[in-house]
């Protein structure tokens, strides 16, 4: 076939193809290997952990509101889901039964009074005792205290919100009979009441601290900033997680859907050094467990001289691989390309 192709040209022609093919051929397979290789200088630096998670947006704090006294339940002005504002009345009772109690205390406690006067007159006339003064006084002071129990009882058969809120859930209907161990409404507060819960290792909870910012992304807000505001000192018994929560402070519960999953990330700087290398650079890893990269000799006069060395590792993530160092630890020249050449070529001379 090279011949019959050839054939159709001059000998010129032909030998001038040649070398052109010879040249091309040169420059894609020898040189090319020598251009592939390139090394970068590490420094040590300080390592940087990195905190990632997705955890549930909830509220902080919630309230189970009841009543002080026995009672049916006469009104109800709120719903589960439904918005309320600082001091709207939520639910009561039927108060008949307690508003007779108060006017029955007060009623005593004139009646107490009045025996306290009529006794001063009797004994201003040596006609009674000092005895039945102290008592009738007595009388006094416990009827003053039932009226005041009463009137208690009776503002307590009100429910009041204690701040601008959410009904979280309704425990009780119209007409039900209640008790003061019965919960009716749990409600909790919009404002500053929103928080991050994610689950956390010991390794990393011990990076934290209270207040320390982090960011997360929310999907309605896309990038805003939280702070730490709970760290358990107790892992949970059975995930042997402990789970942490990140405050958002500037951000209501109107403007989100409590209970949607969120992005949490931080970035800690730790008094450990290392090197960080891209993990392109990693050659492999050997029995003991230790890193083998490729480094270049420093030394100026033999700058070609190449040699793998082990490094014990610190830390591995999808970019970057951490390589134990001291912080007065010299540079590395790491060669990131082309090591595999480098290995084969070690190989050969050793063989």
């Amino acid at each position: 076939m090279k011949q019959r192709l050839f054939g159709l040209i001059s000998p010129k022609i032909e030998q001038a193809v040649l070398s052109v093919l010879l040249i091309v051929s040169m420059l894609f397979v020898m040189p090319i290997y020598a251009q592939q290789i390139e090394n970068k200088t590490i420094k040590p630096e300080p390592m940087v952990k990195e905190i990632s998670r997705t955890g549930k947006l909830d509220f902080k704090r919630t309230l189970n509101m009841s009543f002080k006294s026995s009672g049916y339940l006469e009104k109800l002005n709120v719903d589960e889901g439904e918005r309320f504002v600082k001091g709207q009345l939520l639910a009561q009772l039927d108060n008949e039964e307690l508003t007779a109690e108060k006017n029955a205390t007060y009623a005593r406690l004139l009646q107490a009074k009045r025996e306290v006067r009529r006794i001063k007159t009797l004994l201003s006339k040596n006609l009674s005792s000092q005895q039945a003064l102290d008592d009738a006084s007595t009388l006094v002071e416990t009827t003053r205290a039932s009226h005041k129990i009463a009137q208690y009882n009776l503002v307590k058969s009100q429910l009041f919100a204690p701040f601008d809120g959410v009904i979280l859930a309704r425990f009780t209907e119209l007409g039900e009979l209640q008790s003061p161990n019965q919960n009716a409404l749990q409600l909790a507060a919009t404002d500053n009441n929103l928080v991050i819960r994610v689950a956390l290792p010991a390794a990393e909870v011990k990076l934290l601290s209270l207040e320390q910012e982090i960011k997360v992304n929310l999907a309605q807000f896309g990038l805003v900033i939280g702070t730490v505001s709970k760290i358990p000192a107790i892992a949970d018994q059975q995930s042997h997680l402990f789970s942490i929560e990140i405050l958002l402070a500037d951000i209501k519960a109107t403007q989100v859907v409590v209970g949607q999953l969120a992005h949490i990330f931080t970035e800690i700087t730790s008094d450990t050094f290392a090197y960080r290398l891209p993990i392109e650079a990693l050659n492999s890893v050997d029995s003991q467990g230790r890193a083998l990269v490729m480094l270049q000799d420093d030394n100026k006069s033999d700058s070609n001289k190449f040699s793998q060395q082990a490094f014990e590792i610190k830390r591995l993530s999808n970019d970057f691989i951490y390589l134990s160092a001291q912080s007065n630890s010299l540079p590395l020249t790491v060669i990131t390309r082309g090591w595999q050449q480098l290995a084969l070529t070690n190989a050969k001379q050793e063989n």
